[in-house]
C-alpha cells in the first residue's frame, strides 16, 4: 500500500511578525462572511417568503456577531465536555487555548442555537425563521472548515487500501509533532474531504432546492430541521470511514463513535422539527412587534 502522499501545505498561511495567520482561522472567517452574504441575498428575495422577510438586513449584521461567539464558545466547550473531559479537568487552564485546536461541531451548533434564540427574542424576531436562515448558510462554513481540517492533517480517516487513500505523513507534519506522524505511514481515507463534499456541497444543494424551488422558507422550521437531520445523516455515514479520537476510541465494538452518538439525536430531532414546525407557535411567531429596520445592536 503506497497511497497518495499528503501535499506539503503549511497550516500557517503567512507570518506577520509574531502573528501567524492560519488556514483554519481563515476558514472560520470565510464561512461566516460568505454565509452572511448568502443570508442577506435570501432576505432580499421576496419570492422566498410568504410575506415580508422576517428579519431586517441590519439585524442580520448584528446576528453575525452572536453566531460567531456561539460557534467559538459552544465548539470549544463541546470538545472539552464530549471529547477530552478528563484532560481538561486535570488541566483547566488549557480550556482557553483554542489556537492549539479542539473544536466540536455539535457544541458549536448548540452554541449558535442558543445565541440566535436569545438574539431573536431580544429583537422580537421569529426564532425559527432566523434558525432557517442560519441553517441554509451553515453548509458553507462546514465546507471551508473540513477543507481546513484536511490542510491541518487532522481528523483523518481509517486505514484503507483504496487507490485514493492519503498518507498523512511528510517532513512538515513530523516536524510539527516532535518527529513523528500521528496518523502513521499507512494510507487513510481522506474523511475530511468526504465531509466537505457531503456536509458542505451536497447538503447546501439540498437546502438550496428546498429554499428556492420548494418554498420551504414559507414554512418556518423546515430548513432548520432539514439541516440538522441532514448533517446528522452525513456525519453518521462518514464516521464509518473516520478514525475515532485517540483518547476515546470506539464506544462499542469497532464501529460506534462519539460522533455517531451525538449525531443520531440530531437526525431524530430534525425530522421531528420538520414535522411539528407549524405547531411550534412560540418559535414561529415573534414575541412582539419587530423593532425598526434601522435599529442595530442589542437592546
Amino acid at each position: 500500500m503506497t497511497g497518495i502522499p499528503f501535499p506539503d501545505i503549511d497550516p500557517v498561511l503567512i507570518h506577520l511578525g509574531p502573528v501567524a495567520i492560519r488556514w483554519y482561522a481563515l476558514a472560520y472567517i470565510a464561512g461566516l462572511v460568505l454565509g452572511w452574504r448568502y443570508i442577506l441575498a435570501a432576505v432580499d428575495t421576496p419570492r422566498l417568503w410568504a410575506g415580508p422577510a422576517p428579519v431586517a438586513r441590519l439585524e442580520i449584521d448584528d446576528a453575525l456577531l452572536w453566531a460567531a461567539l456561539g460557534v467559538i464558545v459552544g465548539g470549544r466547550l463541546g470538545y472539552v465536555l464530549f471529547y477530552n473531559f478528563d484532560y481538561y479537568l486535570a488541566h483547566p487552564g488549557q480550556i482557553l487555548t483554542v489556537w492549539h485546536g479542539g473544536m466540536s461541531f455539535h457544541g458549536g451548533a448548540f452554541g449558535v442555537l442558543v445565541a440566535l434564540f436569545i438574539f431573536a427574542r431580544r429583537h422580537g424576531i421569529a426564532p425559527l425563521a432566523l434558525m432557517d436562515l442560519a441553517s441554509a448558510a451553515a453548509p458553507i462554513g462546514l465546507f471551508f472548515g473540513r477543507i481546513a481540517n484536511f490542510i491541518n492533517a487532522e481528523l483523518w480517516g481509517r486505514a484503507t487500501d483504496l487507490s485514493w487513500g492519503v498518507v498523512f505523513c511528510n517532513d512538515m507534519i513530523a516536524a510539527a509533532n516532535r518527529g513523528i506522524c500521528p496518523a502513521g505511514a499507512m494510507p487513510r481515507h481522506p474523511s475530511q474531504l468526504y465531509e466537505a463534499a457531503l456536509e458542505g456541497i451536497v447538503l447546501f444543494l439540498i437546502l438550496r432546492l428546498l429554499t428556492h424551488r420548494l418554498d420551504a422558507l414559507k414554512r418556518p422550521g423546515t430548513i432548520f430541521g432539514a439541516f440538522i437531520a441532514g448533517y446528522g445523516l452525513c456525519r453518521v455515514f462518514v464516521e464509518f470511514f473516520r478514525e475515532p479520537d485517540a483518547q476515546l476510541g470506539y464506544l462499542h465494538g469497532d464501529w460506534l463513535t462519539m460522533g455517531m452518538v451525538l449525531s443520531i439525536p440530531m437526525i431524530l430531532a430534525g425530522a421531528l422539527i420538520v414535522w411539528k414546525a407549524p405547531m411550534l407557535a412560540g418559535w414561529t411567531t415573534p414575541r412582539s412587534a419587530k423593532p425598526s429596520a434601522t435599529a442595530s445592536g442589542p437592546k
